[in-house]
Parts: C-alpha cells; structure tokens; sequence
C-alpha cells in the first residue's frame, strides 16, 4: 500500500535508484529539483531535502511503498498561472498502477484543508496519461494551446 512522506534524507539511496529510473536529465516531476541542485552526494541531498521542505508556501510529498520511492507530488498554496498549484510524477517502472491519480486525490484533500477552493492544475497536451489522472480527479480542460493544457478543479 503506498503513502506520502515528507522528503527525507533518510531515502537518498531510494532517491537516486527512482532518479536512476527516470534517467539523466532534469524531468522528475513533482520533486522540485533545479539545475544548481546537487542530489547526487550526501551533502548536496540533505541541502535540497532542506531547501523544498522549508519553503513555506508549497508542501512536498514523497510517494513511497515498502521503502521504495515511486514518485512524487508537491502543492503549491498559491496560485502561479505558469506553473500550476500541484506538479507530479510517477517514476517509469511504477506507471500504470494508478499512483498518480491516488496521490493527487490526497493532494486535492490537503488543498481543500489549507482554505483552497479551487486548483489549477498544468500538463503537456502530449501527455495523455496526465491529462486523464487530472480529468478522474474532477479536472475541467480550460485551456489546450497545442503544447500545454491548462485544467482547474473546483474543492468542495
């Protein structure tokens, strides 16, 4: 049974194995790394780790079962029309499980707690299976440019 955690230091060596998983480059969604972030060695992790679970308006989670970490989810609290209000990801070996659909049905319950009333959510147009996860989780498509789909959902 998975669960969201808080980013740890704790699960570097899971860390790097998800990030292996995912292969070379900076498409992790949900996990909030940028291009000066050092994931790779104990003490660039635990500076990250602390970076993204101190930032006071987004809350981070870790998507994690039987001590392996398949994916993540992060919740912004304020609305950015460029970015969206949650970011996700699902490693490569975990897809197709319904991770992401469960984990953003937990995320929606978490903004809904924080006072939000509605959340926007973004996707490349390409990305189907994204775009689904969203539309089962109440997602309404406002937008669709050809390369980014814009969707709202509305927290009753």
């Amino acid at each position: 049974m998975p669960s969201l955690i808080a980013p740890t230091t704790r699960m570097h060596a899971a860390f790097l194995d998800c990030r292996h998983d995912w292969g070379p480059g900076l498409h992790e969604d949900g996990f909030g790394i940028t291009a000066t972030d050092d994931v790779d060695t104990p003490g660039g992790f635990t500076t990250w780790i602390h970076r993204i679970t101190h930032q006071p308006d987004s809350t981070p989670r870790w998507i994690v079962e039987d001590g392996h970490l398949l994916g993540a989810i992060t919740l912004q609290h304020r609305h950015n029309p460029k970015t969206g209000h949650i970011g996700y990801g699902v490693r490569p070996a975990a897809r197709g499980r319904g991770l992401a659909t469960w984990a953003l049905a937990e995320t929606l319950t978490l903004a809904k707690n924080l006072g939000l009333d509605r959340v926007l959510l973004l996707c490349l147009t390409a990305n189907t299976a994204s775009a689904r996860t969203i539309e089962r989780n109440g997602g309404t498509l406002t937008t669709d440019d050809g390369h980014l789909r814009h969707y709202w959902i509305p927290l009753p």
